[in-house]
């Protein structure tokens, strides 16, 4: 149990930050994670098929952020400085999934999960997809649910007694640190995905969603800059390490907020950006394809139309 009570952590500094404090749960999930990962990429490598190495380090880097903010002293803190605590909310919610999602875990456990044979019922990819196609996740994961969901997460957690109750209990606390990353998957999925789901809305609309959610967490992180009591009273005076000005702490969360939000607007709009071009480069080459195999007929009957409208001109002028 990390509840090193009355305060015996010494200042926060970032070796402090960066000691490794084991914290099982995550440990396990995030180990898990990589595993299943890895073990599908090399099923997929081992049968012939191509796995992009990007994807591969996206997907470890993913979980390595995972790792360094519930697995170090930052959680050690986070329970008892409202900036570390901040630290970890915004990475697990805004680049854990980001790093995550770029490593395209679904596409690779449909490449790398077998169909279930005939007559054996429904395997894990049937599952999948079933869930996939389910009207739940359809829900879930459009922008109408995502963004208030992605809103909610930081205004209802913060502003009400919802986090003080939450931080009681070691359960309430996974729990909030699981939400945040269940979060951030929902809402960056549709968003810049390179996985399939119910909700792919074109470029634009997803650049348009994606800048519907920030306004509202940048909003939130000058509410807790300029808020002049503490919000909660977890991060309390017996409990925070020697030296600290709760006021002064409960700024710097409000301005970490504030200030990562710029960070995966960057991230995903490069994303973005680099996803498009891809996706214009191939619907060209597919062109070109179809071009190559049917011996261009799209161009001899779009010439023949133009010969036939030009007679029509002809028999046109004739008769005037």
């Amino acid at each position: 149990m990390h509840h090193h009570g009355g305060g015996t952590l010494g200042p926060f500094t970032p070796s402090a930050a960066l000691h490794w404090s084991p914290d099982w749960p995550f440990l396990v999930g995030a180990l898990l994670a990589f595993g299943l990962y890895t073990a599908g990429v090399v099923r997929l490598w081992r049968r012939g098929d191509r796995w992009p190495i990007g994807r591969v380090i996206a997907w470890t880097a993913g979980v390595a952020t995972v790792l360094l903010v519930t697995n170090t002293g930052l959680n050690d803190y986070g329970m008892v400085l409202f900036s570390a605590h901040m630290m970890q909310h915004m990475v697990l919610s805004m680049l854990s999934p980001i790093m995550l999602l770029l490593g395209a875990p679904i596409t690779l456990a449909l490449r790398a999960l077998r169909p279930a044979g005939k007559g054996n019922g429904r395997g894990p990819r049937e599952l999948l997809v079933a869930l996939l196609h389910s009207r739940y996740v359809r829900i879930v994961s459009h922008p109408a649910a995502t963004i208030p969901l992605f809103v909610a997460s930081l205004y209802v957690l913060y502003f009400t007694p919802l986090f003080d109750f939450l931080m009681q209990s070691r359960i309430g606390h996974i729990a909030m640190m699981v939400h945040f990353l269940a979060v951030g998957l929902l809402f960056f999925w549709p968003i810049m995905g390179v996985d399939p789901g119910p909700n792919r809305p074109g470029f634009v609309l997803r650049i348009i969603e994606l800048f519907m959610g920030m306004p509202f967490h940048a909003f939130f992180g000058v509410a807790v800059m300029m808020a002049t009591e503490q919000l909660v009273s977890t991060f309390n005076a017996a409990s925070s390490p020697p030296g600290t000005h709760l006021l002064d702490d409960q700024k710097i969360a409000g301005g970490i907020t504030w200030a990562f939000g710029e960070i995966p607007t960057a991230i995903v709009l490069i994303a973005l950006t680099l996803q498009w071009a891809r996706s214009e480069e191939r619907q060209a080459r597919r062109r070109d394809r179809a071009a190559d195999r049917d011996g261009d007929a799209e161009l001899v009957a779009y010439n023949a139309y133009l010969a036939q409208l030009n007679r029509r001109g002809q028999k046109a002028a004739d008769a005037g």
